[in-house]
Parts: C-alpha cells; structure tokens; sequence
C-alpha cells in the first residue's frame, strides 16, 4: 500500500512540474533572437566600418524571422569554423551564414529547409579556364571550415588547395597572383569579384563542381524553434518577400545579379 502511495505522489509531481523551457521560450522571455551571421561576405553578410552593423541577404532572413516571433534582433559575425561551435556553446539561438546542408553537420546541429540553392564555381583569371580539366593541378584558395574545402579535396585530389580565415584573404591573393583560383558559391564570389579594384581582369566560367542548399540551423532537437523558422521562411516565399530580399542584393540592379532559379519548399 505504501508503495502505491509512493508512486502515486512522484507521479502527481511529474504532472504539477512545469514543462522544460526550451530555446524558443528563452528567446521570447528574453526579447532577443541572437543570430549568427558572416560579416565578410558580401552580399549575404559585410560589415559597415563606420556603423560597425552588418547587412546582407542573410540579414534580412534574420530580421524576418525576429519579427515574426516579435522579438528584437541582434546579429553577431562569425566565420565558417565558428559556425557550429557558436551554436552549440549557445552564443547564439541561429546561424544563418550560408552554411550548407549535408549528412555530416545534421548530426551537429538541425537544419530548416534551404533557403538559398546555389554551385560552387571560381574566379579566375579571364581566359584562362574553360572546364575543370583547366584546374586539375592548379593552386586554388579557399576558407577553412567550409563545405567549399571538403568538395575540392574530394572532387579536385590533385589540385594545391590553400587555406584562408576568410574569403577577403583569399582574394587578396588571387590578385597578388599567388593563386591561380579563388572556389565557393557562386553568390559569394560574384559579391567578392565585385569588390576587386582590377575585377575587369577576372570572371566566373561556367564550371561548376557540386550543388549546394543553404539552411538556417538550430541546436540539436529545438523542434518548436524550428517549425517556427520553416513556417516563416516559407510564408516569406509565398507572399513575395524571399524574392523581394533576392532582387534587392542579387537582381539585375546589384553588386552580384544572379537569376532566382529556386522556390523555398517545405521539403
């Protein structure tokens, strides 16, 4: 009898004890949706110098989604390597740094569904790259931590890839000539190519080496948290606002003119 009552009164416990807070409820008693974002990489992220904020395609996903949990935003730079240390150590609730989904980081952390689709190409010099044969042994700068490096060690073995911290270094050297490419996404080295003072001497051809679906990722199991980011990035597809946020830092008036060749699914 006694041992009935035990149970009876733990179990009456379970049921009066409230609920685990999870990410989404710290982010709503709080205020605040902290995102992760690169600050180097136009146009999804760069830094202003004289405002010290940062603003960019990525940016603008943010702000969409701290409004529709009503909440404020703060963005907080950080670059490829960082990416998933930073979320799992809870410096920020999102990162949303053009960050690729694959099989290896799903077991790190969740993904949304891809809100950005794009390959991963090169900068070169004009005239000198017709098809990947052109860059089989040739010396090709890239960033450390990236989806970018693991595709061309796997898909380029004889190539000389060189590491960088971020893609600004990489450029740099590429216009010193110590590199005979610069390889990412395509968005991000149109961005880049851009910023070059001689870009007129460089351009992208059309090789292209992997396909590549940007998603917003959470902490591992923050299940509300994520509907609330899938729900919101596609009611942003359907009411024209992600293709309002693409032509603005990717149409044919921008830095980077790209053509929207995806729809965000719920997929």
């Amino acid at each position: 009898m006694k041992i009935k009552l035990l149970l009876a009164a733990l179990l009456g416990l379970c049921m009066l004890s409230p609920a685990v807070a999870d990410d989404l409820d710290d982010i709503k008693k709080r205020g605040t949706l902290v995102v992760g974002v690169k600050d180097s990489t136009p146009p999804f992220g760069v830094l202003n110098t004289k405002t010290q904020t940062i603003s960019g395609y990525d940016v603008d996903f943010a702000a969409a989604i701290a409004k529709k949990l009503g909440v404020n935003l703060i963005v907080k730079g950080v670059e490829s390597a960082q990416r998933v240390p930073k979320l799992q150590n809870k410096e920020v609730d999102l990162i949303i740094a053009t960050m690729t989904k694959n099989a290896e980081r799903e077991k790190q952390v969740d993904f949304s569904y891809g809100y950005f689709i794009t390959g991963q190409k090169f900068v070169v010099r004009k005239g000198k790259v017709n098809s990947i044969e052109d860059l089989t042994s040739a010396t090709i700068g890239t960033v450390t931590g990236s989806t970018s490096a693991k595709q061309l060690a796997r898909e380029m073995p004889g190539a000389n890839m060189v590491l960088f911290g971020d893609y600004d270094e990489a450029f740099v050297a590429l216009g010193k000539g110590q590199l005979d490419a610069v390889s990412t996404d395509e968005p991000i080295l149109a961005g880049l190519l851009n910023k070059m003072p001689n870009k007129a001497q460089y351009e992208i051809p059309n090789v292209t080496i992997s396909l590549e679906v940007y998603g917003i990722a959470v902490r591992k199991g923050e299940k509300r948290l994520l509907e609330e980011v899938n729900k919101t990035i596609v009611a942003m597809e359907q009411s024209g606002e992600a293709a309002k946020i693409f032509d603005r830092w990717f149409g044919p008036n921008s830095n980077a003119p790209l053509m929207r060749l995806f729809k965000i699914n719920a997929k």
